[in-house]
């Protein structure tokens, strides 16, 4: 039986069993209520062994939830049913088939460390210097190739490699590697799949008999490979069903491609398209203003999405005089929310990236409201964050010896846990902190010739000594702690660790450094007094109220990327800012695709809202210190105006220099104000007066404490200023002049 609950459009889609057909399954649309009865009526109308039915989708979760509808729908035991993610499923088959690809049955599967410790093996090897080409970069060549859907032997005339580029050769070595030792990794589960099903056609035979109608959830999010694997299975009997938005593929940098779902019919000819169109989820505002914006996107289908819920309030467009006042309102409404009856547990609150929550948490945490971050770590609980935190706790108190063993080694200085170990022991041994044994190695390397400390080693405690105890003088002689706070990063080598992984995820723990630099700023402007001492009472302050307990629920926070799938009553969309939202990647890379996933994920955070959607976007935002003036998003001018209400928050003077005081609050329901946005940054705090640098290229210096060297570039003025020296045997040290002992 067909479910009476379904409409037209899904009872469809639960019929259409035999051929290939895509389900176009709009936001709130019924998805996987459709998906559901669409596996029970095979099993139960048509009576379909679940031994012939294959459905797949991204997670653990998602598999075991439809395993265990299905399971009460058909009185089946969900243990019974072949719904399962694409990894597991491919892992169960090579299981099986491990012979044929020269594995044996209990293969290892390498996760992202296990395989990134094979490419350092392999670099090391080749005498390859790690900064140079870091493990990441040949882990993000390897994987892109994966998506693809490339093994080696993959014939030639699919793929068009250039066998000669290093970046090969080591993708080459690396499988070796992987097979020498019995093991795959998250990729190779699928193109191994690939590879068995291409190069022994009775295996491939025999699953293609197996599985008589195939399934695929969210068919947006998938790679290339798990195309191709799904269109092998499916290729004899063609009862191929995919699921999907186009209009939610926001993905790309994981590897999905969106051309799975639009070239569809290319691949499958006499596919029926399905488009389920009625949104259960949203009020008519905002699913009608999602939909204007989505349009604008050429890579789509075209769905009209449409719903017979009530029209609701309008959207509210919140023009923040800046970040600071944005966070403020956002702790502002979500308290009035409260009071008048709703609960925490139904706002949400999403950001385009992780490292916007810090203010908005900061707000919440003084507002006393309760809190979660939604599949990510809290601000100042961030590995990064918490490294730096450790270098000022180590300047502010050098016996911190928690602090201080737990950065000594970050970045990689070649002081280990053996190392640790001995001169925690020789600590013990005389009776003083962690911090006063560096300073002795430091000063007499000759006294501690009994625990064998190689010259590296020795050299490294007194780098890391001399960095500490400079930006120490630098704070007694009134040097401002965000200027501590950008020697530390620099001279350190921890900025520079992260810009040689060129990554996403590096990228993204750089912008969490360069907020928590926009922290210390904000703090230097609100203190009479600052000192990184201060600082870091504030921020201890403000995070040890988050661990009270708070029987009221808790308001969500997360990416818009974590949002997707989820949906709460009141949702605040923040940072609707160009070079924010859409990002400034998606406006450097010049290309139309980009700016249309952004659009895709401005959408999907739209239609997370259910009663009422809030846009925020702040005149000016602090970046790295910077103010930065970046006008509202196209997107939010992409919505028609009837659909919106336009309120001000903040001060009325908009000349940068008033940004961040006069912050008297205002409510007006009016446009755009008349701020004259354009790319301006402008440095917080007193004007940098521009003047020559202090040291030129090519010059001759000398370093207290690394000898002489050549200046090698130069960058800012003043304060700011920075020079790269060349000492002998080709290093590279990066100094802030203020500090640096050069003469």
């Amino acid at each position: 039986m067909i479910p009476d609950n379904l409409n037209g459009a899904q009872k469809r889609a639960v019929e259409k069993t035999d051929g290939p057909v895509m389900i176009l399954a709009g936001a709130g649309s019924g998805k996987t209520r459709t998906l559901v009865a669409k596996v029970s009526y095979l099993l139960d109308v048509l009576e379909v062994s679940p031994y012939k039915i294959l459905a797949v989708t991204f997670s653990n979760k998602a598999a075991r939830e439809m395993r265990d509808r299905v399971g009460a729908n058909c009185n089946l035991s969900p243990g019974a049913l072949q719904i399962t993610t694409f990894h597991s499923f491919c892992a169960n088959i090579l299981r099986s088939e491990a012979r044929h690809l020269g594995l044996s049955r209990n293969f290892t599967i390498y996760d992202d460390s296990e395989s990134k410790s094979v490419v350092k093996v392999i670099l090391n090897k080749r005498g390859i210097n790690l900064k140079e080409l870091p493990p990441s970069h040949v882990l993000h060549f390897i994987s892109d190739l994966k998506n693809r859907g490339y093994y080696e032997g993959t014939p030639s005339d699919e793929f068009d490699e250039d066998k000669q580029d290093e970046l090969f050769g080591l993708f080459l070595e690396y499988e070796s590697e992987l097979h020498r030792s019995n093991a795959v990794d998250f990729g190779g589960l699928i193109t191994a799949v690939i590879q068995l099903f291409e190069k022994f056609p009775e295996v491939r035979q025999r699953y293609e008999d197996r599985y008589q109608y195939i399934m695929v959830d969210e068919y947006q999010d998938t790679n290339r490979a798990q195309f191709e694997l799904v269109r092998i299975l499916s290729e004899k009997k063609q009862n191929i069903c995919v699921v999907g938005d186009e209009d939610q593929s926001i993905y790309s940098w994981r590897g999905a491609d969106i051309r799975n779902i639009l070239d569809f019919e290319k691949v499958f000819p006499h596919a029926e398209i399905i488009k389920l169109e009625q949104n259960y989820r949203s009020s008519k505002t905002i699913i009608e203003a999602a939909t204007q914006v989505i349009s604008k996107n050429l890579q789509r289908k075209g769905k009209s999405m449409w719903t017979d819920n009530i029209d609701g309030d309008a959207i509210d467009v919140i023009e923040c005089h800046n970040d600071k006042v944005e966070g403020e309102f956002l702790a502002k409404e979500i308290k009035k929310l409260k009071e008048d009856g709703e609960s925490y547990d139904d706002m949400a609150i999403f950001y385009r990236s992780n490292a916007q929550s810090r203010i908005i948490e900061d707000s919440l945490l003084k507002g006393g409201i309760p809190y979660r971050v939604v599949a990510g770590i809290k601000f100042y609980e961030r590995k990064e964050v918490k490294d730096l935190l450790a270098y000022i706790r180590v300047v502010v108190n050098s016996k911190d010896s928690l602090a201080l063993s737990r950065i000594v080694n970050v970045p990689t200085r070649g002081i280990g846990a053996t190392t640790l170990r001995k001169i925690e022991g020789e600590a013990i041994r005389m009776g003083c902190s962690l911090w006063e044994i560096v300073e002795k190695i430091s000063q007499f390397p000759e006294d501690f010739s009994h625990i064998k400390l190689s010259a590296r080693i020795k050299s490294s405690f007194q780098a890391f000594e001399s960095l500490v105890n400079e930006v120490k003088l630098g704070e007694q002689n009134g040097i401002a702690p965000s200027a501590g706070y950008d020697k530390l990063l620099i001279e350190s080598g921890y900025l520079q660790s992260l810009k040689a992984s060129r990554d996403y995820e590096s990228l993204a723990r750089i912008e969490n450094l360069q907020e928590l630099f926009s922290a210390i700023r904000q703090y230097e402007e609100s203190s009479t007094s600052p000192t990184l001492s201060g600082f870091l009472e504030t921020i201890t302050l403000d995070t040890s109220r988050d661990e009270e307990e708070n029987p009221a629920g808790q308001v969500a926070l997360m990416t818009v990327h974590s949002s997707k799938g989820l949906e709460f009553p009141y949702a605040f969309i923040t940072g609707a800012e160009e070079n924010v939202f859409p990002s400034y990647q998606s406006l450097e890379s010049d290309s139309e695709t980009a700016i249309e996933e952004e659009r895709r994920l401005f959408y999907v955070a739209m239609t997370r809202a259910m009663k009422k959607l809030y846009i925020t976007f702040a005149q000016g935002r602090m970046v790295f210190g910077n103010l930065r003036f970046n006008g509202p998003s196209r997107f939010i001018e992409e919505i028609p105006k009837n659909f919106y209400k336009w309120v001000r928050k903040g001060a009325r003077r908009t000349d940068a220099s008033s940004c961040y005081d006069n912050d008297e609050d205002f409510n007006q329901d009016t446009g755009p104000s008349e701020v004259n946005y354009h790319d301006v940054q402008i440095n917080i705090g007193n004007p940098v007066k521009r003047q020559s640098a202090s040291y030129q290229k090519g010059q001759k210096v000398t370093h207290s404490l690394y000898g002489e060297g050549v200046v090698w570039t130069t960058e800012g003025f003043g304060s700011e200023e920075k020079v790269t020296i060349k000492f002998p045997g080709g290093v590279l040290k990066k100094f802030m002049v203020k500090f640096a002992p050069l003469s």
